[in-house]
């Protein structure tokens, strides 16, 4: 399997760390959703329990990738998003009791005499007792193991728990790079696609492959015609109210924001904005933050129509 060059440096740098026996034993994988952290992370935790490497990376074909392919390696543990007994439904935090067990777990010996490995994804969604529970395990690691947090968001995480470990950023590849893998990848439409993701390779493929480029200009499209007075915010605010909400959003920041671009260029913004500038940037923070609101108890409509009668 071939991994994106934007992974080479962190990669090399966390091979030779292992290869010295100088292994963290807390990683923060940070950086926008889109660059892979996952795949990274995934590759790190088989190659830290392959039984025997083949340059750096899993063999593939040994007891331990044979139990990890099966999800049954009792030196794995995943910590995520669990059901609420109470609910029956998908948390959105990850909470207090799966830190404690979490620690119970590590602080039993290795089952198979190597690495104990565990991920915590996402771990930016961790209560404020469960980060409090997690910095006591991190204070006192026990030998041969290493936590991975995976964080699209770390300014959400404690201070005390980011300085605990050793952070890997991905940032944006240059543009050619991110061509390169886009074209790979078999993308119609990659430099558009990469301009509509900002730059970001990963989100480009992803929203190309989930039809999502054509949802994008749907919200362009509505924010047009909120401008032109030819729609308003309760009907387009209505529309938008489904599972992609969040998406949409992350859409009209991001288009905000290219309008921003085109005004300091000098040129006429694609949405037709009658927004001073100021305001301009003050609504794309406000679309930011309503991303942000979807995760509280605050109504989605009421975060919604805020937001588009706003527009102008």
């Amino acid at each position: 399997m071939s991994f994106p060059a934007w992974h080479h440096d962190a990669w090399a740098m966390l091979r030779a760390r292992r290869d010295n026996g100088s292994m963290p034993h807390a990683l923060l994988l940070a950086g926008p959703a889109g660059l892979g952290k996952r795949v990274f992370a995934e590759r790190l935790v088989r190659a830290l329990l392959c039984d025997a490497p083949v340059d750096g990376d899993a063999c593939g074909r040994c007891r331990a990738c044979l139990l990890l392919d099966a999800g049954t390696h009792p030196d794995r543990v995943t910590v995520g998003f669990e059901i609420n007994a109470n609910t029956k439904k998908l948390r959105t935090t990850i909470v207090v009791e799966q830190m404690r067990q979490l620690s119970a777990r590590l602080a039993m010996a290795s089952q198979m005499g190597g690495w104990q490995v565990a991920t915590i994804d996402p771990a930016d969604a961790m209560t404020t007792s469960a980060a409090n529970a997690l910095l006591k395990t991190l204070e006192e690691p026990t030998p041969s193991s290493l936590m991975m947090l995976v964080a699209d968001a770390p300014w959400r995480l404690p201070q005390t728990i980011r300085s605990r470990c050793q952070r890997v950023d991905f940032r944006l590849p240059t543009r050619e790079v991110a061509l390169d893998w886009l074209h790979e990848a078999g993308v119609d439409g990659a430099e558009d696609a990469l301009d509509a993701a900002d730059g970001n390779p990963g989100l480009a493929r992803q929203w190309f492959e989930q039809g999502l480029l054509e949802e994008r200009r749907q919200v362009a499209h509505d924010l047009a015609a909120l401008a032109r007075g030819q729609a308003d915010a309760y009907t387009v605010g209505k529309r938008w109210l489904d599972e992609n909400l969040a998406q949409r959003l992350w859409f009209a920041a991001g288009l905000a924001a290219a309008e921003m671009r085109l005004r300091a260029s000098g040129q006429a913004g694609a949405l037709v904005s009658q927004l001073s500038d100021d305001a301009l940037a003050q609504w794309f923070e406000r679309a930011n933050r309503a991303r942000e609101d979807l995760r509280t108890t605050l109504r989605s409509e009421l975060v919604v129509l805020d937001l588009l009668s706003r527009w102008r």
